[in-house]
């Protein structure tokens, strides 16, 4: 998600800059400005998200430690609902409560899940955030090479080379989906050829304001 917010921002500053008929050098500005502050914004983004879940986590996980010690049995007792609820019962059932009660941390990690539709693992925030910089610069740099570069045709270059950034983020992300690759890619292709066109005509619409 990082690489598509980076291609899809970054090409969408070119096409406005381009709308307005500036020049590459403000092309380039912008677009690193927008590299370095909306990649880091989003990667401080996902950073403080996933530390809140992480501080949520431990912060659920100490109130039902103090359950379980203030009264095992009705907590015990939960764990017996919802195991009847998934369709266990006589022997069965009291199996199931048993070997989850009979360890306190897979016990605790069976209600946090059960109970408050947590995940069972949660990434480390400096893993999220370095993972969402680096998607975002590497995907959001690809729109700026052409101009880099001083390409006669940069933009079509330039828009060539991220539509197809487009459709292979969107490919790859169909690896998480019960979506075929190629309409996750499309998907993705549409949704960043739109905000770049929205982008270019915002440029043209105000180039002589």
């Amino acid at each position: 998600y990082g690489g598509i917010d980076g291609s899809v921002t970054t090409f969408a500053v070119v096409s406005g800059v381009v709308g307005a008929h500036l020049s590459p050098t403000i092309i380039l500005i912008l677009g690193v400005a927008n590299l370095v502050g909306d990649g880091f914004s989003m990667a401080a983004s996902n950073y403080s998200g996933t530390r809140t879940e992480r501080q949520e986590k431990e912060a659920l996980r100490a109130q039902e430690s103090r359950h379980i010690d203030a009264d095992a049995a009705g907590e015990r007792e939960e764990v017996r609902q919802i195991f009847s609820a998934k369709g266990f019962s006589g022997q069965s059932l009291e199996a199931a409560v048993e070997i989850v009660t009979a360890d306190r941390d897979r016990w605790i990690g069976f209600m946090l899940s059960e109970e408050y539709g947590l995940p069972v693992q949660i990434h480390s925030p400096w893993k999220a955030a370095f993972s969402t910089f680096n998607a975002f610069l590497l995907c959001g740099a690809v729109p700026l090479v052409p101009f880099a570069l001083r390409s006669p045709h940069a933009l079509t270059v330039s828009m060539t080379c991220t539509l197809v950034v487009f459709f292979a983020i969107g490919s790859i992300k169909s690896r998480w989906l019960v979506v075929s690759w190629w309409k996750a890619g499309l998907e993705t292709l549409v949704i960043g050829g739109l905000a770049a066109l929205l982008a270019y005509v915002a440029g043209v619409f105000l180039k002589n304001v």
